[in-house]
């Protein structure tokens, strides 16, 4: 499905209307066979978002990591509360990510 979304990302920074007819195109052209169920549910899936302040929110996402090492000094109730914001800002950023694969199905 990424192969999908991907065409239509092309589309969109070419400038050109995102359409079944189109996303096939560029399928074919990289030698993929379309199917026309997937195209015709992204075309639909895409009509009523803003691409642009999707790409907008996705570049302003920190990327995902590892967490940073809490220092071996730093008393225990320090570590907790560290770890708990830690653990709280990588489900936000999963929650974001989420929303985001849900506008690209």
């Amino acid at each position: 499905m990424m192969e999908y979304v991907y065409a239509a990302l092309l589309l969109h920074s070419s400038k050109q209307e995102i359409t079944e007819e189109n996303l096939k195109r560029v399928l074919e052209a990289a030698k993929i066979v379309p199917d026309d169920v997937r195209a015709k549910s992204l075309v639909a899936a895409l009509a009523e978002v803003d691409i642009e302040e999707a790409l907008k929110g996705a570049a302003a996402m920190p990327a995902l990591g590892v967490p940073a090492a809490a220092a071996p000094s730093a008393a225990p109730e320090k570590k907790e509360k560290k770890e708990e914001k830690k653990e709280e800002e990588a489900k936000k950023e999963e929650e974001a990510l989420e929303g985001l694969g849900a506008l690209f199905g």
